[in-house]
């Protein structure tokens, strides 16, 4: 195994559900251990050249598809009966338990983006993550994507989604050039939302899934980026004021920031923030020192 291609694993989900994904280790000694969630629809290699980064510099990084998305998706989408809560549920959760037989004795961090930074509080056994870092952390409720391009952004994702989903029996992302094509009940959980997340389980469940997210006690920097329309402080807050017991820091990022017109949604895990907020990572994942202290999201930011 070397760096530049990863280790290919399987990890076994207690449903006995198979997610493929990769280990990177690289320099050493090794400090840490990171499991990095991805976005929804998007793929864990989008988040490789990251997970080499990392693993040069000393940690052992766990890269994986949810289930029905890349390595993890079954021979036949349609019908598979996948829901967007199993990727914290059952997907992150097996994840983690892996990752941490793989680094028994180091901490253990998580890079979530944007639903990968949600997830975690779903999992049963996220007591045992120490830091975390998240990137336009939220779970898509409407209400709070960016005011200018929320009207275009409710059609497409909680309209034209449902509709193509309904019609197909699985959201075909990867053909209409949005991203990764979806299991109905991914798709589904994320069209109709609501503003309070726990509404989306059974009224049986609600009261174990706040235990589980106040059962959170890591630390989590989280990364709010200026032109990031669906990632908006009052989305990011929205999915934070979960984790009730976690010691919260904010940091509110901009382009101008880095030297570029645009970051957007997406933008941070591009190799071309190698140089900068890569690096700023670093300081906050091996030190646990918050590269951007005092940049609380401003009230009217994202509108």
């Amino acid at each position: 195994m070397t760096v530049e291609s990863g280790n290919i694993v399987r990890i076994v989900c207690d449903d006995d559900v198979v997610l493929g994904g990769h280990v990177w280790r690289g320099a050493t000694p090794v400090c840490g251990a990171v499991a990095i969630n991805c976005a929804t629809g998007v793929l864990a290699s989008y988040y490789h050249y990251y997970a080499r980064f990392l693993a040069d510099r000393g940690f052992v990084v766990l890269t994986y598809d949810y289930r029905g998305i890349g390595m993890s998706r079954p021979e036949r989408l349609r019908g598979c009966g996948y829901r967007w809560r199993d990727w914290g549920e059952k997907d992150f959760d097996a994840a983690l338990q892996f990752l941490h037989q793989q680094a028994p004795n180091l901490p253990l961090h998580v890079v979530g983006h944007s639903f990968g930074g949600y997830l975690p509080g779903l999992a049963g056994h996220a007591a045992l993550i120490d830091r975390m870092l998240t990137v336009g952390a939220q779970y898509a409720y409407w209400r709070d994507y960016a005011a200018r391009r929320r009207a275009a952004l409710f059609l497409k994702w909680h309209v034209v989604m449902p509709a193509m989903t309904a019609l197909c029996g699985y959201f075909p992302g990867r053909r209409l050039g949005w991203l990764e094509d979806l299991p109905a009940g991914v798709a589904n959980e994320w069209s109709f939302r609501r503003a309070r997340m726990e509404m989306g389980h059974p009224r049986r469940q609600r009261m174990e899934v706040q235990r589980r997210f106040a059962a959170v006690n890591a630390r989590i920097v989280a990364i709010c980026v200026e032109d990031d329309e669906l990632g908006t402080p009052a989305a990011i807050r929205r999915s934070l004021a979960y984790y009730k017991n976690a010691k919260v820091m904010e940091a509110a990022l901009t382009p101008a920031d880095y030297g570029c017109d645009r970051i957007g949604h997406f933008g941070l895990f591009h190799a071309r923030h190698s140089g900068d907020f890569w690096l700023d990572t670093l300081l906050w994942l091996r030190d646990g020192i918050n590269p951007w202290p005092d940049r609380r999201f401003r009230c009217d930011a994202g509108v």
